[in-house]
């Protein structure tokens, strides 16, 4: 027998980038073995401290999670496939969540008629769908790549009131997927360029802006007045807090997530549903799966998602349509294939189970929540400022510098003299460091180079380990143009 296992583009740093594999296995357990032998580094991907699978991974046999199946005991048949999808991470029809007091109270003019004609003509939406689209309040939670499309189409469908929330200034980097933008937006507030666009494709629309950070202390009040929340952040804090809020003011979350290739949509909506904590009870630890902004995204990537995502929130306003609801939709551009799975409710939630622990919105620690939380007697991980590095480098003091960088990120920029160790030889590479002498970890925002010093730590080595504070980004300005680092 022989069943095929697919690895998610978040987890194939560990698997030298392959994305699939064939095994003659016939438990999801027989697999994972045969993954961690293959790949030992894996192994600390999988499985926690406690030898427990990690939470914010899923493992689906055939589209159905394994936890509602045997677990790792599932027993697989020839022609089984195996995913495994971590958080970057049937529909059934749905009714129009927009109240029909409202819907009724929308009038289409002449103008607006022409406008929509094409909706007009779709049986699935007609005038009573049109109405509703103008009657309906949607918030858009992000204003990147993904957020970028939702705008627009929001706008151009006619949405009567969308909400753009975003802390952000646009810089050079933005332009190459978010499409929202132009070089003239350079350093102005995201929400106020978007604002200033979508109007311009939809004059009778209204639009509020937030340009302020998502917080415990602000959320549940900037979306209380929406019918429909669009997640479209780039961190996994801003997730939990969207999805908080919307459980307990009973609100769709239409989630998207893009990395790389690949990209995720869902619907998580707790009155009918999983939310997203079910699906994912808690995020990866810091630095062990790479974020858009770290393993970069194809440009055109979010121009799909974006609309599938749209698409989902149109089809909550117009109702009738089978929405994600308990379902993940995943796409992979470079290998163009997709495929759905399902979301179980958890009881167990701690926001939307039977039991709920969680009944307001809180802020949290990340690294806490994480379990990465340090422990008064644990060894603190130091840091050295750019500057202080570019000093030690220019005397010709005597360190080693390790890039721990995936191999397209330093096809960008090179770290002068740094010897290259992914993260996941580090324990048995070990002996290529002088532990007489100082070791500079640095990656590109210095998070994975904290997970690094650990990681080598855990494996009892006691030389002197700094972390480069802020990665390469803190130091392209001081060290990296000097040294002919940038193509």
């Amino acid at each position: 027998m022989s069943v095929k296992v697919l690895i998610s583009a978040t987890l194939r740093t560990f698997t030298e980038r392959t994305s699939s594999f064939s095994f003659e296995k016939d438990t999801v357990l027989g697999v994972l073995n045969a993954l961690t032998d293959e790949y030992p580094d894996f192994k600390k991907a999988l499985y926690d401290e406690n030898g427990e699978l990690r939470p914010f991974i899923n493992i689906f046999v055939n589209d159905v999670n394994i936890n509602q199946l045997q677990k790792t005991e599932t027993r697989l048949h020839d022609g089984d496939t195996v995913l495994l999808l971590p958080s970057i991470a049937g529909g059934a029809p749905v009714e129009s969540v927009i109240p029909q007091e409202r819907r009724k109270e929308a009038k289409l003019d002449d103008a607006e008629i022409e406008r929509f004609s094409k909706h007009l003509m779709l049986r699935e939406i007609g005038v009573k769908g049109q109405k509703s689209i103008k009657a309906a309040k949607v918030l858009i939670c992000g204003l990147g790549s993904l957020g970028s499309v939702l705008a627009q189409y929001l706008a151009a469908a006619g949405v009567g009131t969308i909400g753009l929330a975003d802390f952000d200034v646009v810089n050079l980097h933005n332009l190459q997927n978010q499409i929202l933008y132009g070089k003239r937006d350079l350093k102005r507030p995201k929400v106020m360029s978007a604002k200033d666009k979508i109007k311009g494709i939809n004059q009778s629309i209204t639009v509020e802006t937030y340009n302020v950070k998502l917080e415990a202390e602000n959320i549940e009040e900037i979306i209380a007045d929406y019918d429909i929340v669009a997640d479209a952040t780039d961190n996994y804090k801003a997730r939990y807090l969207i999805n908080d809020a919307c459980v307990l003011l009973k609100k769709p979350d239409v989630f998207g997530a893009v990395y790389q290739f690949e990209g995720q949509v869902s619907v998580f909506d707790s009155t009918q549903g999983p939310c997203y904590r079910c699906a994912f009870p808690s995020p990866p630890p810091s630095g062990l799966v790479p974020t858009c902004a770290e393993g970069g995204v194809i440009s055109s990537l979010p121009g799909i998602i974006g609309s599938i995502q749209a698409t989902e929130v149109l089809k909550l306003i117009v109702g009738g349509g089978e929405a994600l609801v308990g379902e993940s939709f995943i796409f992979d551009s470079w290998n163009l294939t997709s495929s759905k799975v399902k979301i179980a409710k958890d009881d167990n939630c701690p926001i939307c189970g039977l039991k709920p622990s969680i009944t307001e919105v809180e802020d949290f620690d990340y690294e806490e929540f994480c379990g990465l939380k340090q422990a008064d007697n644990e060894i603190p991980v130091e840091g050295i400022e750019a500057s202080a590095l570019a000093e030690r480098i220019s005397r010709g003091d005597k360190m080693t510098i390790i890039d721990v960088r995936e191999p397209h990120e330093r096809a960008i920029s090179r770290f002068p003299d740094a010897i290259v160790i992914p993260i996941g030889q580090l324990a048995r590479r070990q002996k290529e460091l002088d532990p007489t002498i100082d070791t500079i970890f640095v990656c590109r925002e210095g998070k994975r180079s904290i997970l690094a010093i650990n990681t080598l730590r855990e494996a009892g080595y006691t030389g002197p380990m700094y972390n480069l504070k802020g990665g390469i980004e803190a130091a392209k300005d001081i060290i990296l143009p000097h040294e002919g680092a940038w193509l």
